[in-house]
């Protein structure tokens, strides 16, 4: 009996250290949000671990991380940056200072990004083309959108500056990473293929979204996106009611709310206005299957 036990005591110490060794010796990147962590993932296969910052339903606009997650951060050998997003423009200096040997990139690099051109980003009486570009949020540095995940070129840069990185990290599995990148793109293609069909015979292109994250996918696609969120506030009764003036004039068919903000506003336009309410989130991981119900949204709009 005391040998059995001897013997399983030792079982367990090999696979205890097989366990520790393994952990130690997993090559860890981080980056900020969900849709990064699928890009990153598609690409690094096994060859990485992704780390993610901010939690499923909390708003990179504004979140803090924990302690332990600045650990982990801290833990990784490179950060992939998404570019100009709230969580990056408040927490990054500091991630810097805190880890001089930790590699940075940025995977927003050769995006083409809107700014916001307006003095005044309330004004809803544009095509959509100015409208793409005018919405403004507070975290955004210098009045960058930072939504680039959500269309099909954003995600065709990030891929390809993930792909970048990771080849500068393990330039020994380059053949393996471009195989991935190319899978990658792939879907990138299908993706906008099946946005481009559900979208083909769409006559009412406005839709109203309370937090501006679809800014890039409209100016792509040719749709008019108005905002419920002003400046990063709740808009005031005026601003509501104009902006559901605006939403009849231009025949808004769609209100879209994401899970992290409050349904209040959005509930209350889409009565006024007959608009059809639609959850959805910009933020999940499986970034083609998002973007495929964001548009089949927008096209089951049509005959509501």
């Amino acid at each position: 009996m005391k040998q059995t036990s001897i013997i399983i005591t030792f079982l367990l110490s090999l696979l205890l250290t097989a366990c520790v060794n393994k952990q130690a010796d997993g090559k860890v990147v981080t980056v900020t949000i969900k849709p990064q962590r699928y890009f990153a993932g598609k690409i690094a296969g096994d060859k990485f671990k992704i780390n993610c910052v901010v939690p499923a339903g909390q708003s990179p606009e504004t979140y803090d991380p924990t302690p332990r997650q600045m650990i982990q951060v801290g833990s990784s050998l490179a950060y992939l940056q998404i570019g100009y997003i709230g969580f990056e423009q408040a927490w990054m200096d500091k991630i810097r200072e805190n880890n001089p040997k930790l590699k940075f990139f940025d995977t927003s690099e050769g995006m083409n990004l809107l700014t916001d051109t307006e003095e005044d980003g309330h004004d809803h009486d544009h095509d959509h083309d100015a409208h793409a570009g005018e919405e403004h949020h507070h975290h955004h540095h210098g009045g960058v959108d930072p939504h680039i995940w959500s269309s099909i070129s954003g995600a065709r840069v990030i891929a390809k500056n993930t792909l970048d990185a990771f080849i500068a990290l393990d330039p020994d599995n380059t053949d393996y990473f471009r195989q991935n990148y190319n899978l990658l793109v792939g879907e990138i293609d299908q993706t906008e293929a099946e946005i481009k069909r559900l979208l083909d015979s769409l006559t009412d292109r406005t839709f109203i979204i309370y937090h501006p994250a679809l800014t890039y996918f409209a100016n792509e696609f040719h749709l008019t996106q108005l905002c419920i969120e002003m400046d990063g506030k709740e808009p005031s009764p005026a601003q509501l009611k104009q902006l559901v003036e605006t939403a009849r004039t231009h025949n808004a068919r769609v209100v879209f709310i994401q899970q992290e903000f409050d349904r209040k506003n959005a509930e209350l336009i889409a009565k006024e206005t007959g608009c059809k309410l639609t959850v959805i989130n910009p933020l999940d991981y499986h970034w083609a299957k998002e973007m495929i119900h964001i548009t089949k949204a927008l096209a089951d709009g049509q005959t509501h």
